[in-house]
């Protein structure tokens, strides 16, 4: 073990990952002594969409990490597609999203991490926590406050007691990137009957293409023959990076902390890739949990940490209903091409520009529509 991990901490976060460094940088932002933990080394890669929508930008800005343009790919708004229909929504002017290649992001906030001054242990497994601190093998490294940031199988969530009591259903995700010049300034989703496609630029000259399905057997190209707008445009070209795979849904527990435990990102739960928000969550997540720390008490978490993922989780519900459901989908585009301001007021919904008083208004008139078409 480092030597650094012998000297105590007033945080101990168990996992690199893009939450577990954004819950180090807020820790630092309030002037904790923080060590960090993961038993990969960077860069850290994982399966995910790599798009973040204005919002997340918004979050991540808070923690003053900023990802420069000639690393990254600004998009301007969503667009659905079907095999016959497509329809899209702006952002509202003044916002943009930035899709960006997973192990840039990871590089950017590890290294503003490092500036504000947290320690880091790679290739350090945990096996344990306790009362006493975080435990590597028969060594303990004490910790006034320890945070769970190791993933969808998060094991400081078991060691806690902290476990959902039901599994949900869970899709399978894959994606790569693909060398291609990009073909719009909107992030898409595609809509099949058996899975969607997501594409997102994330340069001049590559695009990140991400496919979610029930189904564990279908990969990335098979996937591609299900989506033939999405296959034609990207028929003849090269993937340049590994296929990753990740499981991915809607998990929500009781308790996301325990006496000095608390969990963060996806051990603390998750939405569904569909909605392109689970990093948002993290940051946001991060910069509530700091406070908290700060004060002491951990209550206000554990409150408010629902609160957060509450317009995401019904926008994932919303967006998940028209899996598989070729006829509804069809129905849906016609109605947001009719009425493209109810699909962009949805968007504002989905990104925090209003409320769900909005949404219900909303809701009522795409209902109509749906009705109607």
């Amino acid at each position: 073990m480092n030597q650094v991990a012998v000297r105590a901490a007033d945080l101990f976060v168990i996992g690199g990952g893009p939450a577990g460094l954004a819950a180090a940088i807020a820790a630092r932002q309030h002037g904790l002594e923080v060590v960090v933990a993961d038993g990969a080394e960077p860069p850290i890669d994982k399966a995910c969409g790599e798009g973040l929508l204005p919002d997340a930008v918004a979050a991540l800005e808070r923690l003053g990490v900023h990802v420069p343009a000639n690393e990254s790919w600004a998009f301007r708004g969503i667009r659905f597609v079907t095999s016959q229909l497509s329809a899209e929504a702006p952002f509202d002017e003044g916002l943009c999203g930035v899709a960006v290649r997973r192990t840039v992001l990871h590089r950017l906030l590890k290294e503003h991490a490092q500036r504000l001054g947290a320690r880091f242990l790679w290739r350090t497994p945990v096996t344990g926590v306790s009362a006493q601190g975080v435990q590597f093998g028969d060594r303990t490294v004490r910790a006034r406050w320890i945070i769970g940031a190791d993933g969808l199988n998060s094991r400081v969530r078991r060691w806690v007691g902290l476990e959902p009591g039901r599994r949900p259903r869970l899709r399978y995700a894959y994606r790569a990137h693909f060398e291609v010049r990009p073909w719009t300034d909107h992030m898409e989703l595609y809509w099949g009957d058996r899975c969607q496609g997501y594409a997102t630029a994330v340069s001049g000259t590559q695009v990140c293409v991400a496919l979610a399905s029930h189904d564990p057997r279908l990969r990335l190209m098979e996937g591609l023959e299900n989506l033939p707008r999405l296959g034609e445009r990207l028929r003849g070209t090269k993937i340049v990076s590994r296929e990753r795979g990740a499981l991915t849904g809607n998990r929500k527990l009781s308790r996301v902390c325990r006496e000095n435990v608390a969990l963060i990102g996806d051990a603390s739960g998750t939405v569904d890739a569909i909605t392109g928000a689970g990093l948002r969550l993290a940051f946001e997540q991060a910069t509530l949990l700091a406070e908290c720390l700060e004060s002491g008490d951990l209550s206000r978490y554990q409150e408010e940490h629902p609160k957060l993922a509450l317009r995401t989780r019904l926008m994932a519900n919303l967006m998940l209903t028209l899996e598989g459901r070729p006829n509804l989908q069809g129905r849906t585009l016609r109605a947001f091409r009719r009425r493209p301001q109810v699909f962009r007021r949805l968007l504002d919904f989905h990104i925090g520009g209003s409320t769900p008083l909005h949404l219900v208004g909303n809701g009522l008139s795409l209902g109509w529509d749906l009705l109607t078409a």
